[in-house]
């Protein structure tokens, strides 16, 4: 029997990342940067590109623009063998560009041009749809808001109407449908979004779990909270489980939320427990922010082994 596919659906950038000795604040002039680096990125590439790098066959639905740096944006990609037939590069346009300054405690400042992300037209609900109808059953889909709404909304209901499983990176919150909540599987909200989808502050695991009961009350299934210190909770209608964070050097947090979904697409796609699929997701944003750069971090399936169990020992339910 075939295994699924990890489908990603979502935004594919060009980062250009560079170190800084303090958060960037443009009223005080220029700031001096350091070990400046050409990266891919975007939400739906790294998540790609950590599923696969796990072992999971992935195929990636997105835009690039038709200039140089669409090469930068996928060469990553080939190399790890996704299927990247369903990505498109868009006339005329400009391949989405995300400038990263990291500061000494890794928590990044971002500016994004989503370019080409933003450019899709009504002739492209066929492409996400094939996409979404081919896949074995198995699979799972990942689906962010980095692109043209209306897009990820048809791309959460064709799944959902094949009976595939969605994973939601509410990102960025003002796009999401919450009318589209009860298609939802699963949705991995960080503090800050998390707040602006409920209007609970997430200052504590109680607070995130009153966020999570929130969420599934609105029509999700799970609701995956995660916690300003590395951790999470789990919520849905017949548990609440606390996943504490295990101690690790933070050098860069870049697209650590982008492998906590990467990692849940492995372990629904593994048919593991909700238990070990939060302990896995949560390994793999840990493992995330230990080097510089978002897709050279990502682990290998050794490491990632490694920090799970560390994780799943310390999970309980509350």
């Amino acid at each position: 029997m075939s295994q699924g596919v990890v489908i990603s659906l979502g935004s594919i950038n060009a980062d250009f990342q560079v170190r800084v000795d303090r958060q960037p604040d443009l009223s005080k002039g220029v700031l001096l940067a350091h070990d400046f680096v050409r990266l891919g990125g975007g939400k739906a590439a790294n998540v790609a590109y950590l599923a696969s790098r796990l072992g999971i066959s992935t195929r990636l639905i997105g835009h690039v623009g038709d200039d140089d740096l669409k090469e930068q944006a996928l060469r990553s990609l080939r190399e790890i063998d996704i299927d990247l037939q369903y990505v498109q590069a868009v006339a005329g346009q400009s391949t989405a560009v995300s400038m990263i300054a990291v500061p000494p405690d890794g928590k990044k400042g971002v500016l994004l041009a989503g370019n080409a992300n933003y450019q899709w037209s009504e002739e492209d609900v066929e492409m996400v749809s094939a996409a979404i109808e081919s896949a074995p059953s198995g699979s799972v889909l990942v689906v962010d808001y980095e692109i043209t709404p209306f897009i990820a909304n048809h791309g959460i209901s064709a799944a959902h109407e094949r009976g595939i499983p969605v994973i939601l990176d509410p990102s960025p919150v003002k796009y999401v449908d919450q009318s589209l909540f009860s298609q939802i599987s699963y949705i991995v909200p960080d503090a800050q979004e998390a707040k602006q989808l409920t209007g609970i502050a997430i200052d504590s695991v109680d607070h995130a779990v009153e966020a999570g009961r929130y969420l599934v009350e609105q029509g999700v299934k799970n609701a995956f909270v995660k916690l300003k210190d590395g951790g999470c909770v789990l919520v849905n209608s017949e548990q609440v489980v606390h996943i504490p964070p295990t101690p690790v050097d933070v050098v860069d947090a870049t697209g650590a939320g982008d492998a906590f979904a990467g990692g849940l697409a492995v372990a629904v796609v593994e048919g593991k427990s909700l238990l070990d699929a939060a302990c896995l997701a949560t390994a793999a944003s840990h493992a995330a922010v230990t080097q510089y750069g978002s897709q050279p971090a990502y682990p290998t399936r050794t490491q990632l082994d490694a920090l799970f169990e560390q994780i799943v020992n310390h999970a309980h339910v509350l």
